[in-house]
């Protein structure tokens, strides 16, 4: 049997919960990040080349802002330096060796505790 027509062994398996408050919507979670001030946030920016057949790519982590701006942020810096990039797990990726841009642009966005890591 594939995962859709499994049966189940007992009700927790639905994972419901049950309210008595008539006005309880089900269709909203609250995903919500709780994001730090741009200036208290430590923003560090790398060169890795582990994993990646010896290609660099410059990732920047620390950034604790929602998936929609984290996007924003991957296209606009993409734009600059003229390569690919991605999100992934709340780190933006950037093909090549482009620390100093990012670190400068970083820095211009007004996240001021943004350092170079790892050398």
């Amino acid at each position: 049997m594939n995962k859709k027509n499994k049966p189940l062994n007992d009700l927790s398996q639905l994972n419901l919960a049950y309210s008595t408050n008539p006005n309880q919507s089900f269709d909203q979670e609250d995903d919500e990040v709780e994001i730090s001030p741009k200036n208290k946030q430590k923003i560090r920016v790398r060169l890795d080349t582990r994993l990646r057949a010896g290609k660099a790519v410059t990732r920047i982590d620390g950034l604790e802002e929602s998936d929609k701006v984290l996007e924003e942020m991957c296209k606009k810096f993409k734009q600059k330096c003229g390569v690919g990039g991605s999100v992934k797990e709340g780190e933006i990726m950037i093909q090549g060796d482009h620390v100093q841009k990012i670190i400068a642009e970083l820095i211009s966005l007004g996240y001021k505790d943004t350092k170079r890591s790892g050398g």
